[in-house]
């Protein structure tokens, strides 16, 4: 029986083929496009458990794909990039990747990435029942990815929900931005915390004076907690 399917987006087939030997090796089933425009059709058609996906592609770039299957999933999505500037990193992760992998790679080292984001993501599922916190005028359901804000269910991006599910499942515990990148995102980060600061900026517009009785503080020259009065 197959590990899962993994959806591989490169327009150098030998990197495509690469990956595709080394996933099936392992028990992964597989399928490839070339084209960004191919990517979200097979992704559509194939409902894969994964996806491998590089950032310069043809027709639509790694972005546009992603943006596009983010509207409609929340499939894990590992970046591949040749780029190596901190501002494609946070992009990637800022528009719901999971990980990513920079170019030239080692398939193995793809490979183990593929197998820890796939065990994070499939964690909530494994008989642990229902995810949720709740508040005074807030929800936090990891489960069905829910925010609801004084009554509202406010749209949210993945890693902002785990980020505040995180630290509302904790409260009045400080975490530093590295302990947040290890725990929320679940890899070395390369010593990077601005996405931390992004999300949290983005979760304080959804959160700010909806009530007295918890917030999303800052603990300055440390890191961040969601304290409770």
């Amino acid at each position: 029986m197959a590990k899962g399917k993994i959806l591989i987006v490169d327009d150098d087939e030998n990197i495509c083929e690469l990956l595709r030997l080394y996933l099936e090796k392992d028990g992964y089933e597989t399928s490839i496009a070339h084209d960004g425009q191919q990517a979200i059709s097979t992704f559509q058609s194939e409902a894969p458990d994964l996806i491998l996906l590089d950032i310069m592609l043809p027709k639509l770039d790694g972005w546009q794909v992603c943006r596009e299957i983010r509207k409609e999933s929340r499939v894990p999505i590992i970046m591949l990039t040749a780029k190596g500037e901190t501002f494609d990193k946070i992009l990637g992760l800022e528009l719901g990747a999971d990980d990513y992998v920079s170019k030239p790679f080692d398939a193995k080292e793809v490979l183990a990435r593929v197998k820890a984001v796939l065990r994070r993501t499939m964690s909530p599922e494994e008989g642990e029942g229902k995810k949720e916190v709740r508040y005074d005028k807030l929800i936090i359901n990891l489960t069905n990815y829910e925010l609801i804000v004084d009554g509202v269910q406010i749209d949210t991006p993945p890693k902002e929900l785990m980020l505040i599910y995180h630290l509302a499942s904790n409260p009045n515990r400080v975490y530093t931005r590295d302990q947040l990148l290890d725990e929320v995102w679940g890899f070395d980060y390369y010593g990077d915390s601005r996405t931390v600061d992004v999300h949290v900026k983005r979760l304080r517009e959804k959160l700010e004076g909806v009530s007295d009785q918890w917030s999303l503080k800052t603990v300055w020259g440390v890191g961040y907690k969601f304290e409770v009065k």
